[in-house]
């Protein structure tokens, strides 16, 4: 009898897999498909940084566009345009994390009226079109008499990005059991013990991933600074955009071959922090 019925399984087996190879063919195709799409544009951009022409017939190999980038006085501006944009990532970023991460904690861990209709508040300019935030922070702003400078950019990136943050961290404690603060408080563990010790480093990867979200949303946006970015506190998306009507110079490029490298030592790094946390709370 049970040779019998794992013979029937080994068939039912067979046929699954069967018919599951060309679909696994199409897929696997399609996943090729968009890798492509993606890295592509990147490949064309990093070759391009080399390239001795400035349009896009190639020359030869060159470095440069990174001898201008690094050492001629000329791209000053995109210096600062660049030390703006970074200001404002990392210190909107480390703000959205901070407010997001207790905000999604508290939200999760404890009950209280009106809990519903402030996660519904919470997470609504994730749905509201950017150029409105960017709008209505620009009259809030206005209207407060608060100069536009870099500040304002890092006041509204920190605004848009902390609901992203509280998605990350919320989504990660979704996985976590609650039945491990009971019993930390059995134990005779204090809200800020069990908040420090048993929280916290529960959910560091989620926070880990929530920050470098932020970094890049803050990094990326154009619109919301744009309308909030005053005299000296422009962002490096702002600066590309004045310099579209004359034509963006390599030397953009090679200054996006930076931010790359920078973009992929900064995971890096982040994974292994995060990998090092992981073992030593083992």
């Amino acid at each position: 009898m049970t040779g019998a019925v794992q013979s029937v399984l080994g068939k039912i087996k067979g046929i699954m897999n069967t018919g599951n190879k060309p679909t696994g063919k199409f897929s696997l195709s399609v996943f090729l498909v968009v890798l492509v799409f993606l890295y592509l544009p990147l490949a064309i951009l990093i070759l391009n940084s080399f390239n001795a022409s400035k349009s896009m017939s190639w020359e030869g190999f060159s470095l440069r566009w990174y001898n201008e980038l690094f050492f001629s006085p000329s791209w000053v501006s995109l210096w600062k345009t660049f030390g703006n944009s970074a200001v404002a990532a990392l210190t909107s970023a480390t703000a959205a994390t901070v407010v997001g991460t207790l905000g999604a904690i508290g939200l999760y861990w404890y009950r209280f009226r009106a809990k519903k209709a402030i996660q519904i508040a919470a997470f609504m300019p994730m749905l509201i079109p950017e150029i409105i935030i960017g709008v209505s922070l620009a009259m809030l702003f206005a209207s407060t008499k608060l100069p536009m400078s870099l500040f304002t950019v890092i006041l509204a990136h920190t605004t848009f990005n902390i609901p992203f943050v509280l998605l990350v961290v919320m989504a990660r404690l979704e996985s976590f059991d609650f039945m491990i603060i009971e019993a930390a408080y059995d134990l005779g563990a204090t809200e800020y013990q069990a908040l420090s010790k048993v929280i916290l480093p529960a959910v560091f990867p989620g926070i880990i991933a929530a920050f470098l979200i932020a970094v890049t949303l803050s990094l990326d946006d154009f619109v919301v600074a744009f309308f909030v970015a005053g005299p000296g506190g422009s962002t490096l998306p702002v600066y590309l955009e004045s310099r579209l009507k004359l034509g963006i110079p390599p030397v953009i490029n090679a200054l996006s071959v930076v931010i790359i490298a920078g973009t992929v030592v900064l995971a890096f790094l982040s994974r292994n922090i995060v990998k090092y946390m992981f073992h030593s709370n083992k």
